[in-house]
């Protein structure tokens, strides 16, 4: 039986996160204002990625983040970054207390700043209507860390865009807001799991020893339909 985790972006789509999906057959995709990303049911099937063209139109791209997948002839992977996709297992969210805010639509500047600077993968003006957003202010009031959700399946929240300014970075930050979505996470019954790209090995660092183990690598991939 498959676990949900094994096409998370579909699973997302057609379960917790359907309302920010748009979907045609086997094919679906967010509204590109909360996520970049697309997915389709079944990779081998060649009608899911005929449905995938009628949604994204042709000689379009779309966004995988998934175990890797052999697309069609006509299709084109113009862009991949391996990924490991690694699950809270063994994460105590015991520990330092960091004074956390709550972020929302008014904050979305600042959030969009910060991502820019740091650059922990794509943010776009609604993803933070996907919740569990929090961040850390300094004294003049500057938003310098900040972490949120994204992906959701049956049991499993995806930590996202957990980011630092550069200045901050090996100051606890990172860990005090990993600690706290992954404890909002649990609270309501799921499990955290989180993607980092292969050659971000600072926070693959980070998170094993926070007590993240590795389930399966995937890949972040851009793929271009037929023209």
């Amino acid at each position: 039986m498959a676990h949900p985790l094994d096409n998370a972006v579909w699973n997302a789509l057609t379960g917790p996160r359907q309302t920010f999906a748009q979907r045609h057959g086997r094919a679906g995709r967010f509204d590109p204002e909360v996520a970049p990303f697309a997915a389709v049911e079944d990779a081998d099937d060649p009608a899911a990625w005929s449905d995938l063209v009628e949604l994204i139109g042709a000689g379009h791209s779309a966004v995988f983040l998934a175990p890797p997948v052999a697309p069609p002839e006509g299709w084109e992977t113009t862009w991949r970054r391996p990924c490991h996709q690694l699950v809270a297992t063994d994460v105590d969210t015991a520990g330092r207390q960091t004074e956390l805010l709550v972020l929302g639509a008014d904050d979305v500047p600042e959030m969009i700043e910060l991502i820019e600077l740091t650059q922990p993968g794509p943010f776009a003006l609604r993803t933070f209507e996907l919740g569990g957003y929090v961040g850390v202010r300094d004294d003049a009031g500057t938003l310098v860390a900040m972490a949120g959700e994204r992906l959701a399946v049956d049991g499993f929240v995806e930590v996202s865009a957990v980011c630092t300014r550069p200045e901050l970075r090996g100051t606890g930050l990172a860990t005090a807001l990993v600690r706290a979505v992954v404890a909002g996470i649990r609270a309501r019954g799921d499990e955290a799991f989180l993607h980092v790209a292969d050659n971000n090995l600072n926070a693959l660092r980070l998170y094993l020893a926070l007590g993240f183990t590795e389930r399966i690598m995937a890949d972040a991939a851009i793929i271009k339909s037929p023209s």
